[in-house]
Parts: structure tokens; C-alpha cells; sequence
């Protein structure tokens, strides 16, 4: 059979419909009715797939995830780990944006999304930086970037549809793995931050004292605890991946509404109608990005593009900085969870199935490369949000951005070229899975 025309109206349809700026769901499903009418497939097949690629359990986390970080993210738990990271870094020169950048590991590691990160925190801590005399550029830049940790650090519903489309990679070896890679992204942030404070003359933070210090960490306790629920119970397999979000929402729920007690108890059908709007993009995402890949399996484009890179070079360091250099590209384009489901099955074969690159590195390479186009324009939501929470413009922010770009990319290459990076929590913690 020859795959030239559905392949042309598979891919090409694709691209064409996202240059006329139909939204991505629409994109992927009007591209594999089209192909599927070309090749004679019953629509019926189509529809399987949807429901085949969100039939899964490990699925039924996401859900669980969003709610929590909803939860958490509007009951108060935002401005306290601002305050906690004030304690921590707040005292060196340019502490604001050092407070930035923890504040965002931290964060991170209980809403899992970087949108999350930047909407929560940007509205408290873009407009302090603000006022204590920092460049706006500056603040909505070190917010943007540094939100993208949420991403890297877990819990990341992310990689929860990383593990489903690489065919069940372990979600607690993923966790380990993203860590170290995460936390080398904050430090990259950090220094490039320091150095700009210098530069700019940025103030520094006061010190509190012990007594203040404890108080504070005490405060912000409970709502980190949400984090070490899921890694923990994923970790020492107390629970499943779906299992552990399953309790942190429930943990979520109770820290939100009667320790913290920030918002009413009626606030929770506006974060349940809130989590459902999320849940619903989320899914027909998977669910349309299963049958289109499904119909590249079928037409063989996996194949052919293991065959094409393998032409280009057969050497596996340069072929590395090729996918990178195409990961970033494509995540300026489109949206992470359909660029996962959509590359994963091309790139697998490659890298894992031909040069022997281990599934946790690959996915934390992935992580990395997407989080990076959450923040670059032409359609990083991480990116929208923070300039419509700063009030500036996209060509401001970007141009403010470019130093931690930098770093940001430095990172990235650091982590696919020394996999030890990656694979050393997963290693030593939870060997042989």
C-alpha cells in the first residue's frame, strides 16, 4: 500500500488546520476522519480508538491531580510558600526573585502545572516584586520560566500521559527522575537571577528570625505535606499512581477547608466546576490524540521516521541534539499533553528502541523540552498568563526572558547528555523497575 496521499492528509491536514488556528482537538480528529475516510477505515475504528486511549486507570489520576492543585491553589496555600521561600532566599541580593524561583519548586510540586504555578503565584508575588522595585519585564519573566519546574517536579499529571503513551513506564521511577533535573532548573534560574540583581542593583529581603522562621515553615506544612502523600505513597508502593492523587485530593480538601479556611466550604462547586473545564481539555486531547496515533502506526510513520533520523546520523549524541532541537520547536507550536501522545510513539523506537536510552531519561528529556515551549511564544500558555497577570506585552516578556532561556536550554542539554542526572534517585531508590 502506498502510505504517500494519508500520510500527506494525515500530517499535512494537521499542520494546515493549526496555521488556520483551529484548536488543536478539532485539528487532530478532522485529520484522522479525513484519512480514515481516504483509506476505506470504518469511522467506527476512530471512535474505538478515542475510547481506548482514555480507557486506562492509570488515567483516572489526572482527575484526581487537577482537583487537588485547584484546591490548594486557591486556598491560601500560594501565598504561604511564598512566604516560606521568603525565609529561605529572601535575604540575598534580589531575594524577591530567588523567592520566585523556590517558591515555584515548591509549588510545583503540589499543583503540578506550570499555568497552575503562574496564575496562583503571579498575582501575589509579580505585583511585590513590583512595588519593592523590580523591573516588571524581570518579574513576569522569572515567574514564567521558573513555573516551568511544576512541569519537571512531581506530581505531574504529565507524566502520568507520558507513562501511558510509552506503554506503563513506571510513574514512580518518572517521579524519582524528574527531581534532580528539576532542581538543577531552579538553581540554573537562580544564578541567572543573581546575577541580573547585582547588575540591576535589585534590593535584598529582611532577615526573620528563628522563631519567625519556624512559624512560617509550620504554616506552610500542611499544604506541602499534599506532595510528600503522592511521592511517598508512590514510592514505597503504599499506593498506585491513581490511588496516592485519589488521597491527596481528599487531603487537599480537608487542609483547604478547615485548617486553612482561607475560602468558604461553597467555593468548592466553582473548583469542581473549575477542575471539570480542565479535565474535559485534557482528555479529548488524549482521546484525539490516540486515533491519530493510531493511524501513524498504521500508515508506518514511526518506522519511517526511526529510518529518516538513522539516515541523517547514526550517532547517537548528535541524533540526541537533533530531537532536541525538534522538541523545542514543535513545543513553541502546540500544547504539551498532544505533542507527549503524538512523539512519543515516533521517538520511542528510536532512542530507546534502537540506541538503548532508558524510557525515565527519555520522558524527563521530553518534560524538559515541552515545559521550555510553555514559555516561548507563539502559543506558551505559561507565557499568556503571566503577561496578562504582569500587564505587558508578549514582545516585552520574551525579549526579558532571553537570559533564562538560556539557562533554561543549558539545563536541558546537561540533563540528555548525562543521564546519571536523571536516572540517580530512580537507581538508587527503586532499582530494577
Amino acid at each position: 500500500m502506498d502510505v504517500t496521499i494519508p500520510t500527506i492528509i494525515l500530517l499535512g491536514g494537521f499542520v494546515l488546520l493549526l496555521l488556520l488556528r483551529v484548536p488543536i482537538t478539532f485539528s487532530l480528529a478532522t485529520a484522522s476522519i479525513a484519512t480514515a475516510i481516504y483509506l476505506h477505515i470504518p469511522l467506527m475504528a476512530i471512535v474505538q480508538q478515542m475510547v481506548q486511549g482514555v480507557k486506562s486507570f492509570s488515567l483516572l489520576a489526572i482527575p484526581f491531580f487537577i482537583i487537588a492543585g485547584e484546591m490548594m491553589a486557591r486556598g491560601g496555600i500560594a501565598e504561604k510558600i511564598i512566604n516560606l521561600a521568603n525565609v529561605l532566599v529572601g535575604r540575598v541580593r534580589g531575594g524577591l526573585g530567588m523567592v520566585n524561583v523556590v517558591d515555584s519548586m515548591l509549588f510545583g510540586g503540589i499543583s503540578g502545572s506550570a499555568v497552575a504555578d503562574v496564575a496562583s503565584t503571579g498575582v501575589i508575588i509579580i505585583p511585590m516584586m513590583t512595588k519593592n522595585g523590580y523591573d516588571n519585564d524581570f518579574s513576569v519573566a522569572i515567574t514564567v520560566t521558573s513555573a516551568t519546574q511544576g512541569i519537571i517536579i512531581p506530581p505531574s499529571h504529565n507524566m502520568i500521559i507520558y507513562s501511558v503513551a510509552a506503554g506503563g513506564v513506571s510513574v514512580g521511577r518518572l517521579f524519582l527522575g524528574g527531581y534532580i533535573p528539576g532542581i538543577l532548573l531552579g538553581i540554573s534560574l537562580a544564578i541567572i537571577v543573581y546575577i541580573l540583581a547585582v547588575k540591576r542593583n535589585y534590593p535584598k529581603g529582611r532577615k526573620y528570625s528563628l522563631k519567625e522562621g519556624i512559624a512560617i515553615a509550620i504554616d506552610a506544612f500542611w499544604g506541602l505535606f499534599v506532595a510528600i502523600i503522592i511521592i511517598v505513597g508512590v514510592v514505597a508502593g503504599v499506593f498506585t499512581a491513581t490511588e496516592s492523587a485519589a488521597v491527596a485530593a481528599v487531603y487537599a480538601f480537608i487542609i483547604t477547608f478547615f485548617v486553612y479556611k482561607q475560602i468558604p466550604l461553597k467555593e468548592f462547586r466553582g473548583i469542581l466546576y473549575s477542575t471539570l473545564k480542565t479535565l474535559t481539555m485534557v482528555m479529548t486531547l488524549i482521546a484525539t490524540a490516540s486515533s491519530f496515533s493510531w493511524l501513524m502506526a498504521y500508515l508506518r510513520i514511526p518506522a519511517m521516521a526511526t529510518e529518516l533520523l538513522l539516515s541523517i546520523t547514526d550517532n547517537k549524541y548528535m541524533l540526541l541534539f537533533l530531537v532536541n532541537v525538534l522538541l523545542l520547536f514543535l513545543g513553541m507550536i502546540m500544547d504539551m499533553a498532544p505533542l507527549i501522545l503524538i512523539v512519543t510513539p515516533i521517538l520511542y523506537p528510536v532512542l530507546i528502541g534502537k540506541f538503548g536510552m532508558s524510557p525515565i531519561h527519555f520522558g524527563i528529556m521530553l518534560m524538559i523540552n515541552l515545559a521550555i515551549g510553555l514559555c516561548t511564544p507563539p502559543v506558551g500558555s505559561a507565557l499568556f498568563v503571566g503577561c496578562a497577570v504582569g500587564k505587558i506585552s508578549i514582545e516585552k516578556a520574551t525579549k526579558a526572558m532571553i537570559p533564562f532561556y538560556i539557562a533554561m536550554v543549558a539545563t536541558l542539554f546537561l540533563v540528555t547528555y548525562v543521564p546519571e542526572i536523571t536516572m540517580f534517585l530512580p537507581n538508587l531508590i527503586m532499582p530494577g523497575q
